[in-house]
């Protein structure tokens, strides 16, 4: 039981960071007027269109999609660089395979015409 004393001591201190955080958060939060809070922009201008009116493109959502996954994806490049040398010619190859697949996607969603912006 000694061994799990750790892991109850963090979960409690977690917990304890919540709460205190949630309390601090609504006893020090800004009360606007009700007004306020249904405007889009809280800055002070007047907002010239309500912010349901505009809808974007799926497009949008695609290309973001897209980077995130692509960008998610390079990240891997950064801990086989740090262990190329203990890797060696396992590793080199392993990641050829993983470019490889990676820049097939990128081929297809280009050609698929995901990234055109018009």
């Amino acid at each position: 039981m000694a061994s799990y004393l750790p892991i109850l001591v963090f979960t409690l201190v977690s917990i304890g960071f919540l709460v205190v955080t949630l309390l601090a958060a609504r006893i020090f939060r800004h009360r606007g007027s009700p007004n306020t809070n249904l405007d889009p922009y809280e800055c002070g201008n007047e907002p010239e269109t309500f912010a349901h009116d505009h809808r974007f493109s799926i497009r949008y959502y695609m290309i973001a999609v897209l980077f995130v996954i692509f960008d998610v994806e390079t990240i891997f490049l950064f801990p086989w660089a740090v262990m190329f040398n203990k890797l060696a010619l396992f590793g080199f190859i392993e990641m050829m395979v993983f470019l490889v697949i990676l820049i097939v996607g990128y081929i297809y969603i280009w050609n698929r015409g995901a990234l055109r912006w018009a």
